[in-house]
This record gives structure tokens, C-alpha cells and sequence, in this order.
């Protein structure tokens, strides 16, 4: 973590333990519902389509042929993405905080993949994960601090070889509009609320730090999809 690495360290820790309630306990159905072909709300068929194409823009940033490539899917949900990389060839690491979706993710798991995916349950920047060749986060830092998004982007740098992709919640006019109204909810019936954060914060936030020297920002795209928002964000090691 950066500046005052023990505060900084606490608030993340704290906002993975409220994700891990909400994903793991409060929402688990739901996520395991959304993330499958069952039929879904109008609402949720929208954000469905997002995630679809957004796993589809990340995966699209990889190589075609991932043979031999050792990618982390930080956040794997129930492994979607995982599944696809792996059947390009990829040796994949797929972690989640959330045990009973990586449980979702094992079952759903095909067996014939060219690759392979190692399921755990736990912290994305557990250094014992080792090296990677490909690093994937697709909204799994959206409900942090842009900061906590800096500190864990930097830290993963330090374990990965050639791209880091991730996603952010772009922060524009209707999005704020959206947050607001949802805070409206009572606590109990919402999510842990998302944090709007802008490309430039984040380029700002990261272009100084010693872990981002020989990375450069290569592209970015953003995806809507009814109340799905989200940007990705790719950078490359020189």
C-alpha cells in the first residue's frame, strides 16, 4: 500500500470483509442466478449483456493462443472468464473472496479444457499466487477507493509480465445520479456501493509509483448496458 501503508492497508481489508458478506452470504443466489442462462428481470438482463461484453473486450486484449501463459483472474465471480481463457490454452489462477461462487465456479468448470484453472478462495495479492504472464480484474476494484485500486494495480505489477487488465467505475454525470438513488435503499437490500473514479485519477494516481516504471497505459473502452457501467483499462509492460 502507499502513503500510510497501515491505514491504508486497514480500510482495504475492511472493504473486502463487506464484499465477502454481501458476495459470499447476502447475494450469492443472486449472482450465481445472473451469472448462468436462467431467466432473469429486464433490469438484470442488461447487466448481463454488459458483463458479457465486457469479459469478451478483456478476453479480446489477451492473445489468441495462450498456451503456456499463466493468467490470474482476480475475482473470478463463477468463472466465466476463467473458463475461456483456459480454453485458449492458458494455465489460469482463479480466485475470489467469495467461497460459495468459487464453488459455483468448480461445478461449472467444463473438464476438457486445453488449459487449466486452479480455483482458491482469498485474497487477490496473496504473494504465494506467484508470477503471472496476464493479470485480469473485471469489476472486482470497482467498490474501492481509488487509491486501494492504485495501491493493489501496483502491487500486482510487481508479479506480472506482459498486461494487466482492468475495470473501473466510470465516473460521469448519469452514474453519480445512479449511486445516489441507490443510496436511497436501505442498507440491508443494497450492494456495497461502487466508487466512481475517472481514467486520468487513476493514470495520475499510478504514473509516479516505482512499481509502474516500464508500463505504459495502452487502451481503454468503455461499456453500458442499461444500468451496467463499466471501463476497461489495459497497460502493458515494456
Amino acid at each position: 500500500m502507499s502513503a500510510a501503508p497501515d491505514t491504508a492497508r486497514a480500510r482495504y481489508d475492511s472493504r473486502r470483509g463487506q464484499l465477502e458478506t454481501y458476495f459470499d452470504r447476502t447475494a450469492a443466489d443472486t449472482w450465481a442466478r445472473l451469472t448462468s442462462t436462467a431467466k432473469v428481470s429486464r433490469i438484470r438482463e442488461t447487466v448481463r449483456a454488459g458483463r458479457d461484453e465486457m469479459r469478451g473486450t478483456l478476453l479480446g486484449w489477451l492473445p489468441d493462443d495462450l498456451s503456456g501463459r499463466r493468467i490470474l483472474d482476480a475475482g473470478c465471480g463463477t468463472g466465466a472468464l476463467a473458463v475461456e481463457a483456459a480454453r485458449r490454452g492458458a494455465d489460469v489462477v482463479a480466485i475470489d473472496i467469495a467461497g460459495n461462487l468459487v464453488n459455483v465456479a468448480r461445478e461449472r468448470a467444463p473438464t476438457d479444457l486445453k488449459g487449466t484453472i486452479e480455483f482458491h478462495v482469498g485474497d487477490m495479492l496473496n504473494p504465494a499466487l506467484g508470477m503471472f504472464d496476464h493479470v485480469v480484474a473485471m469489476d472486482s476494484l470497482i467498490h474501492y477507493q481509488p487509491a486501494d485500486i492504485a495501491d493493489t494495480v501496483a502491487a500486482l505489477m510487481q508479479r506480472t509480465r506482459h498486461s494487466m487488465a482492468i475495470t473501473f467505475a466510470p465516473k460521469t454525470a448519469l452514474l453519480t445520479v445512479m449511486h445516489s438513488i441507490g443510496l436511497l435503499f436501505p442498507r440491508g437490500d443494497r450492494a456495497p456501493a461502487i466508487v466512481p473514479v475517472t481514467a486520468q485519477t487513476l493514470c495520475g494516481l499510478l504514473k509516479n509509483r516505482p512499481e509502474a516504471s516500464g508500463w505504459t497505459f495502452a487502451q481503454t473502452r468503455l461499456v453500458t448496458s442499461g444500468f451496467y457501467k463499466s471501463q476497461a483499462f489495459e497497460l502493458q509492460r515494456a
